[in-house]
């Protein structure tokens, strides 16, 4: 449990929200996290299960009734999470406050186009958070080494998918003009595709060049995609043995933004500026 310092009133309602809501320290915000989890996993299983045409001919009606029961639930919480941080717009534009939202909109979306409720299943990225519920730190930080490798690797694969896009424009616009439209290849977008079909090794088979001149561009391009698929690895790999090295983080979240990821010996929030616990008086 975290203790926090206190002022001679107390802590306030929001503080006290936001220990039930966003830690899972205390009895009371463990229980509501591995309720939270147990509602996700239920919602999915509901959706997932009214996929099944004949599930849904039988149970259709229950399905939905679940489903709208679920985002009900699920829009309060959101709407309390707001209410417990002090600063709503930081948590709002997290990376959790946008999957919490993405969680319920396609349910009220679904009300003017029919099946969005199928995208219901991004709650699934919501059990993200059994890492802090069940006290997972080791976890957390190595998230945190992932997310670091992959911010230093944008450069580098902004330029590797650029030359990647450059080679399928050229060979979809050379197969666009050896093969033609006898073979398949309509357009040089119809060649593109069978361009990036074939460097990633995928071989649909959908099209295909059929003359001589053709199939030798396509087996250079097959060998060509196995030596392009090992580059990312390499610069992501290299990326991640330079951020393994950083300290491990805490499970503590920020009462203003609700951002995680401190080190463990912070006391300001590192995103926002805000003290991780209330002052003493």
């Amino acid at each position: 449990m975290v203790n926090h310092p206190l002022n001679a009133s107390g802590p306030s309602v929001r503080d006290r929200l936001h220990e039930i809501v966003f830690e899972a320290d205390t009895p009371a915000g463990k229980a509501f996290d591995v309720l939270l989890i147990v509602s996700i996993l239920g919602s999915v299983i509901v959706v997932m299960l009214d996929s099944v045409e004949t599930i849904r001919a039988r149970s259709g009606v229950w399905l939905t009734r679940l489903e709208w029961t679920f985002t009900i639930l699920f829009t309060v919480e959101y709407l309390v999470r707001l209410a417990s941080v002090r600063r709503p717009w930081g948590y709002a534009l997290s990376f959790f406050g946008v999957i919490d939202l993405l969680a319920i909109i396609p349910t009220y979306l679904s009300l003017v186009v029919a099946g969005t409720q199928s995208l219901l299943v991004i709650r699934i990225l919501r059990l993200l958070r059994v890492f802090r519920v069940f006290k997972l730190g080791y976890y957390l930080s190595e998230a945190r080494v992932l997310k670091t490798a992959m911010q230093a690797s944008r450069a580098k694969i902004t330029v590797f998918l650029t030359l990647v896009m450059s080679i399928a424009v050229v060979m979809g616009a050379l197969l666009y003009l050896i093969e033609g439209e006898a073979s398949g290849f309509t357009s040089i977008p119809r060649g593109m595709y069978w361009a990036v079909v074939t460097m990633t090794t995928v071989g649909y088979g959908d099209i295909a060049p059929t003359t001589v001149l053709g199939q030798v561009a396509a087996a250079g391009l097959m060998v060509l995609g196995y030596a392009i698929i090992a580059v990312p690895t390499g610069i992501v790999s290299a990326e991640l043995v330079q951020a393994a090295g950083h300290q491990p983080v805490s499970t503590q979240a920020c009462p203003a933004c609700s951002a995680e990821g401190h080190d463990v010996d912070a006391v300001c929030c590192k995103y926002c500026g805000e003290r991780l616990y209330p002052a003493t008086v």
